[in-house]
Order: structure tokens, then C-alpha cells, then sequence
């Protein structure tokens, strides 16, 4: 099977699009058996998801997963959008949505989910207290908006190197989950575990995850704003679910902009490291 993946096309972005539309073109003429994309396609809102993903021109099955992108929205529920709206808006595209629906073929099954972040991936050095980290804005970010000024009650338990970090993650302002972080990752590894319990009888099973399941597969430091942002890339509690079954092979995701490859014990873990400016896809030749 020649499984062609890639990630983080960010349509809805202008500089992006351009670069987007010359990687499928790439990605039509290159074949292969099965596509995968893993996230961060367009945010949710007008059609510029539909328009990226119409761009593809493949005979074999497509399998979408969702990034965070896809639930940013202006309207008032980013769950309802990800757990309603956006499996038919896929499957009218005629691609199949990876997150409730698992591929199997050729002795092979592909397992997806947009994954999610519990913030152990914060920066402890940083010493930024919890609260902060959940509302998405740094301490020197949060001090720019009186509406986040109970924050700092109480305040002695704030770095004042931390206030110097002009952050914000804009989930916090485009994701309405209704939901702390951590119960939605809990609902999305219960889901994983189900997948995977399911597929125990396949000989091979590749997981797509669209934030990063393993610390190895994580950019290096380069400053206090990305380290701050280094707690909304994932969570090694992916990792290792994934590592407890002994037939996955492949883990692939995205959503850092940074490419990595590791090896974590039995499973290849690729990150494929498209980003706003650059955009990349990876064929894989699996046995």
C-alpha cells in the first residue's frame, strides 16, 4: 500500500493558499493507493474547506482527520461543529472521516483523531501558574486585557520573568468547546482506545493523530513566546495509548510546523512539518 500523507494546509490563510494549491497539484500527479490529510485543512467557517479539499484528484480512498483549525469558528459551538456538522461536510465531499470511521484494507487499518493538548507539555521552567495556560494568554498578554485580570488574584504566585512573555494561543478565542481541555482529551482517548480495541485482529495499524502524541516529535526551544505555546501542542497521553498495542507501526501527525522523526520503541512517528509557508507531503510504502 502507498499511503501519500500530508497536513496543516491552512487554506483559509493567504499566504498559504497559494503554496496549498501547488503541493495537491503535486500530490495528484505523484499516485499512490491511499490519501490521508491530517488536519488543519481551513477553519470551519465559509467553504474554503470544501474548495481545498475538492482540489484533489485521487481514485483511491481519502481520509480526512480534523485539526484544531477546523474548529475555530465565530459561531457559538465549535463541539457541535466537530462532533455534527463537519462528518457530513466531509463525507459530501466523498472523503471519509477518520475520527468515528476506521480504514481497513490490504491487512491495514488507519485510525484517526484530532488528538488535543493537557498542557504536559508546558514549559515548567517558565513557572506559569495552570490558570493561565487554561485561558490561553501568557501573564504579559493577560495584563493587556482587563477581562482577564482575576488571573492575577493571587499574584505572588507569578514569575515576574512571566509577565515579560507576550503569548496567546488563539484557540482560546476561536475554539468553544464548552468543555475543559483535559475532558475533551479524555472523550478523544476513550474514542482512540475504542479504535484500537477493534482493530487488535488487523496485523498493522497506522494512527494519524493531528497533534503531537510523543515529546521526541516536538520542536526544539527558541524562545520564551514558543515555549509558552509548546503546552497547546499535544499530549504524550496519546503517545502512550498508542505504545500499549504492539500492531501499530506508523503514527503520523502535524500541527507544530516542525518535522521530526523518531522512533519510539516499535512505532516509526513521523511529524510532517508543513506550516504557512512551507508546505510538504510524505509517501510511504508500507509492507
Amino acid at each position: 500500500m502507498r499511503l501519500l500523507v500530508t497536513a496543516d494546509l491552512h487554506f483559509n490563510h493567504r499566504h498559504s493558499k497559494p503554496l496549498a494549491r501547488s503541493l495537491i497539484a503535486e500530490m495528484n500527479a505523484a499516485g499512490g493507493d491511499v490519501l490521508l490529510v491530517v488536519g488543519d485543512t481551513a477553519a470551519a467557517d465559509g467553504d474554503e474547506l470544501e474548495q481545498c479539499l475538492s482540489l484533489f484528484q485521487f481514485s483511491g480512498p481519502k481520509l480526512f482527520v480534523a485539526g484544531n483549525h477546523e474548529l475555530w469558528t465565530r459561531r457559538y459551538d465549535s463541539y457541535a461543529l466537530f462532533a455534527d456538522e463537519l462528518p457530513g461536510r466531509i463525507r459530501a465531499l466523498g472523503w471519509q472521516w477518520l475520527q468515528t470511521d476506521p480504514f481497513t484494507a490490504q491487512g491495514k487499518t488507519i485510525i484517526g483523531s484530532i488528538g488535543w493538548y493537557d498542557y504536559s507539555y508546558a514549559r515548567e521552567t517558565l513557572g506559569i501558574p495552570r490558570r493561565f495556560y487554561e485561558h490561553k494568554m501568557s501573564p504579559g498578554a493577560a495584563e493587556r486585557f482587563p477581562e482577564f485580570g482575576h488571573l492575577f488574584e493571587p499574584a505572588d504566585d507569578i514569575p515576574p520573568a512571566s509577565r515579560e512573555i507576550m503569548a496567546r494561543w488563539n484557540d482560546g478565542k476561536f475554539v468553544k468547546l464548552h468543555r475543559p481541555d483535559e475532558e475533551f482529551l479524555g472523550q478523544l482517548l476513550c474514542q482512540l482506545k475504542a479504535h484500537l480495541e477493534s482493530s487488535t485482529g488487523t496485523p498493522q495499524i497506522i494512527a494519524a493523530i493531528h497533534h503531537v502524541p510523543f515529546e521526541a516529535l516536538l520542536p526544539p526551544t527558541h524562545g520564551a513566546q514558543w515555549d509558552f505555546a509548546r503546552a497547546y501542542l499535544g499530549s504524550s497521553r496519546m503517545g502512550d495509548l498508542l505504545c500499549q498495542y504492539p500492531s501499530v507501526s506508523h503514527v503520523f501527525c502535524g500541527h507544530s510546523h516542525f518535522p521530526a522523526e523518531a522512533q519510539v520503541g516499535s512505532i516509526t512517528a513521523v511529524n510532517l512539518g508543513s506550516g504557512y509557508r512551507h508546505k510538504t507531503y510524505r509517501s510511504f510504502d508500507l509492507p
